[in-house]
């Protein structure tokens, strides 16, 4: 059940004033109807005098239990109440076990199966389900109220606490329906946004609103709040199997995978960007409907950010339903749009094909599967090859990574940003750091250099002490695993999956009312491939390795030997013609400047660069960009086209 939740709690009942009132649930409601078009729920409760302590909303999308899934759900005797947002893959058994234990049923949705667990199990009912979810477990008895969010953080949930309450929502502009709670900035969030094109958990770009952590539950009990983890990705213990049942294994739990997500009572489709990872999942459904796969592509007009030829190799080889639509970006009219439902600054360019794709999909199907998470579990990503040229290069003597260094220093700049002689020179000169900060080096947005010269001394003033690459860096500390590239795959699958990705995925999806649904991101899949070594998945320069052998008799030989390409948009090409006055329009505006937080000089300085294609600077200003316009609609409340 897709869908947005909300609530208020009063935790010091004897120190609030008033009922919480219906109509602020409605309010907080209202902003999530894109989330849930078919239905809307209220639940208000708790108090010995009448009064309404607790007040739960959700806005619903309906996909299983057509008819008789409305939330709140209730257990028998009404104590136990609950919002959910998400689909638990595993209900149907989960139900059995549960009706034989005495536990009736007066639904057939997914969400029911919850309530009943939590009456069992408290808290660790979540250990018990498989899929992605974000709830609020209100229980009338103990007086106490929990939230959580699934695994791998596919469904969103924030949290903010005022005037002795506590708030929650699938998005903070729902918490801010709430008057008291103020639009303050968060500088410390924005100063990791510029680092790594998202605001990582568990900062929000708001201060004082917050969001749970994948794989958290938080608490009120008692009068008191407390947050735990309730799982973590074990990468230290690695299998010793031949490839052939790595293979065998891996093709029996994602086709198992598969089969879970594909239980709808509406109709359903698949995202087909022509990579390997949406390949996959196309041929497992092929294999299990009965009918045609509905799959969509999008292309660009610009050949070299257009798939669209692999996809339909995928399309012809299984003969799938396809349905494509050529793109032409109009970044004025859709990135208003995108601030608005990303809620905080984002500044992951592919959000832009992602709500295209998502919006053209919704118009045929409810559901859409899709390869989110491929790459990190099996090594995708070309940085990934870096990672371990790196390792070999270190091992070079001194004398002769000095003389590269010289060679390095002396090849002329080009403007394009992934040139061969620029991804070596930036290479070699990374190679000073250690191999942590140099991986984070390589993805970050503005490294700490550039920022001394971005940053105002007032914004480097309020950020002192703060680096925001320790965010990173601490999940390696915490990775347990010798391998460097296994720790950067866990590293990744932390922190780039759950606050970039799926982010992105989960906003472009709902804002177009549409479920996604990402076998690839199984926790019992994830766990699995968590237990391959990583020689396996990059073997010498081989990316995926063991995927694309799994997978090698299924998947046309083209795709497989394919070179990975990114989701992207031309962004800098927009940002030297159709953009290039509205970015210094923006960046030099008195507004933007007044705020304090950048160096003039420096933002002429490579407004300049970019336009004069003297350096390629397009995801820096795309970031800067996107923070403004955040700024303005969200801080300074000015009214735009967003919807």
């Amino acid at each position: 059940i897709m869908c947005g939740i909300c609530g208020i709690l009063n935790v010091r009942p004897e120190r609030s004033e008033g009922n919480i009132k219906e109509e602020t649930i409605r309010n907080m409601c209202s902003v999530l109807k894109h989330r849930g078009p078919d239905d809307e729920g209220i639940y208000l409760g708790w108090g010995k005098d009448g009064r309404k302590n607790i007040g739960l909303g959700i806005r619903r999308l309906a996909i299983i239990d057509l008819d008789t899934g409305h939330q709140p759900i209730h257990n028998e005797k009404r104590t136990i109440w609950i919002v959910c947002n998400g689909e638990i893959y595993n209900f149907r058994e989960l139900r059995k076990d549960l009706e034989a234990k005495g536990h009736c049923f007066y639904t057939h949705s997914d969400v029911e199966v919850i309530v009943h667990l939590y009456e069992e199990y408290g808290a660790k009912c979540l250990q018990f389900l498989r899929g992605m979810f974000a709830l609020a477990i209100w229980d009338e008895g103990k007086k106490s109220l929990l939230l959580a969010r699934d695994r791998i953080g596919q469904k969103p949930l924030c949290y903010a606490e005022y005037d002795n309450k506590l708030v929650f929502a699938s998005e903070i502009k729902s918490i801010l329906q709430i008057k008291q709670i103020p639009r303050e900035v968060n500088i410390e969030a924005i100063h990791n946004y510029l680092t790594y094109q998202y605001v990582p958990s568990p900062l929000t770009a708001f201060k004082g609103i917050f969001k749970l952590p994948p794989a958290h539950y938080l608490l009120w009990e008692n009068g008191k709040v407390s947050i735990e983890q309730y799982w973590n990705l074990n990468i230290k213990n690695k299998l010793k199997m031949s490839e052939d049942e790595y293979c065998l294994r891996i093709r029996d739990l994602f086709e198992e995978s598969v089969k879970l997500r594909l239980v709808s009572d509406v109709p359903l489709g698949a995202f087909l960007s022509g990579g390997l990872d949406s390949s996959i999942v196309v041929a497992i459904m092929s294999k299990l409907m009965r009918e045609p796969v509905k799959t969509f592509s999008i292309g660009f007009q610009e050949e070299k950010y257009n798939e669209l030829n692999y996809a339909r190799i995928v399309a012809n080889h299984f003969k799938t339903d396809h349905h494509e639509y050529i793109v032409k970006p109009d970044a004025l009219d859709i990135l208003p749009k995108l601030i608005w439902h990303y809620n905080e600054p984002f500044a992951d360019s592919s959000a832009v094909p992602t709500y295209y794709v998502a919006k053209m999909t919704s118009q045929d199907v409810t559901v859409a599967l899709n390869g989110d998470g491929g790459d990190e579990s099996f090594a995708g990503y070309p940085r990934y090859k870096a990672v371990k040229l790196a390792e070999y290069y270190e091992k070079f003597p001194q004398c002769i990574r000095n003389m590269i260094n010289s060679i390095v220093r002396k090849i002329p700049y080009s403007p394009e940003q992934k040139t061969v002689l620029r991804r070596f020179r930036r290479f070699a000169e990374s190679m000073n750091y250690s191999p942590e900060r140099r991986y984070i080096r390589w993805i970050s947005i503005f490294d700490n250099e550039r920022k001394k010269d971005l940053y105002t001394p007032f914004f480097r003033e309020a950020v002192h002490g703060i680096d925001a690459f320790s965010y990173a860096e601490n999940y390696y500390s915490n990775s347990e695993y010798s391998d460097f590239l296994d720790s950067t795959l866990f590293v990744d699958i932390m922190t780039y999956l759950p606050g970039d990705l799926l982010v992105k995925m989960d906003i472009a999806a709902m804002a177009n009312s549409l479920e996604a649904r990402s076998p690839f991101l199984d926790h019992k899949f994830m766990e699995f491939a968590a237990c391959i070594p990583s020689n396996l998945k990059l073997k010498g320069l081989t990316s995926k390795y063991i995927l694309k052998k799994a997978f090698s008799e299924l998947v046309p030989t083209p795709i497989l030997k394919r070179r990975k390409m990114g989701f992207g948009v031309p962004i800098s090409h927009w940002f030297r013609n159709e953009l290039k006055e509205y970015l210094r329009d923006t960046l030099l505006s008195r507004r933007c400047l007044e705020r304090g937080y950048f160096q003039t000089k420096y933002l002429k300085l490579i407004i300049n660069e970019h336009t004069s294609e003297r350096y390629d600077h397009g995801y820096r200003l795309w970031a800067l960009l996107n923070l403004e316009l955040w700024q303005q609609m969200f801080i300074d409340k000015i009214p735009d086209n967003k919807t």
